[in-house]
């Protein structure tokens, strides 16, 4: 961990690493760039990987490695989740940052950014935002519109009695946790968690806070990507979930070259 007697933040870093060895090694090498000079305790989870990722983070003496044996049965946000949980137990700080392996963090500012919302009310539980890539205005407006069509299309046929699949939510209401920061202290004090049921990490936690009567405050894409990017579902990716011609694999083997290309990853150091 990287430490400075005269620079303590209180807040850490949760990680989960999955056999996805290359955004792993451009993730943390970028990280550890922008907290040069800052003592950040960073927490990396390594899910049961059994590959060159794991080995990988063992050579690393400035985060906090922790080995975690899959569990029979488990799904994937299962698993993520889990290891959240398995890292929060570990935390001592306030806060505590949540970052995917595929979030490429350009500017240390979007931490303090992100805890100035924290800091001005003891109410603030949580901080990120709705979408995980900044789409521009005029796409953000389609995808809303047809997914507000669909939604009341599936809605009226299965009030008519046809069959349709079920409707989904046509906006975003939950933090997603490639970039977000959480309130140990408050979560602690509940007795709560990452992984509460069966959707994603935060989920389930984001609704009982609520509840409790505290607030989650949303950022723009807009304004969280002038400081970062993401690979949106980079790890699925990277370990060959897509097909080869399918989009989200063709925009992360452009992403990963860019970044071979204009930021050389650096080797495994002891």
């Amino acid at each position: 961990m990287l430490r400075s007697p005269s620079d303590e933040l209180n807040f850490s870093i949760v990680l989960v690493n999955y056999k996805s060895l290359e955004l792993t090694q451009t993730c943390l090498t970028l990280l550890h760039e922008k907290l040069q000079g800052a003592y950040v305790p960073v927490y990396v989870v390594d899910n049961d990987s059994n590959d060159a990722s794991t080995e990988y983070l063992r050579t690393l003496s400035w985060i906090t490695l922790i080995e975690r044996a899959a569990e029979a049965g488990e799904t994937g946000t299962v698993a993520h989740g889990r290891a959240l949980d398995l890292a929060l137990k570990h935390i001592e700080t306030e806060y505590v940052f949540l970052l995917h392996t595929d979030t490429f963090i350009h500017d240390f500012h979007v931490f303090e950014l992100m805890l100035a919302f924290c800091n001005g009310s003891s109410k603030v539980a949580a901080v990120g935002c709705l979408e995980q890539l900044d789409r521009g205005l005029p796409r953000t407006l389609w995808r809303l519109s047809s997914r507000f069509a669909k939604h009341y299309y599936r809605r009226t046929a299965r009030a008519l009695g046809v069959m349709a699949r079920p409707p989904k939510p046509y906006k975003e209401t939950h933090l997603k946790s490639f970039c977000a920061v959480w309130n140990v202290r408050i979560m602690k004090q509940h007795g709560l968690h990452f992984q509460m049921d069966e959707r994603c990490p935060g989920y389930a936690l984001q609704d009982r806070m609520i509840e409790l009567g505290y607030c989650v405050k949303f950022l723009s894409p807009r304004t969280v990507f002038r400081y970062l990017d993401h690979v949106q579902s980079g790890t699925v990716s990277a370990q060959g979930g897509y097909g080869t011609q399918h989009r989200r694999a063709d925009i992360y083997r452009q992403q990963m070259e860019t970044y071979k290309s204009t930021r050389p990853i650096a080797t495994p150091r002891p």
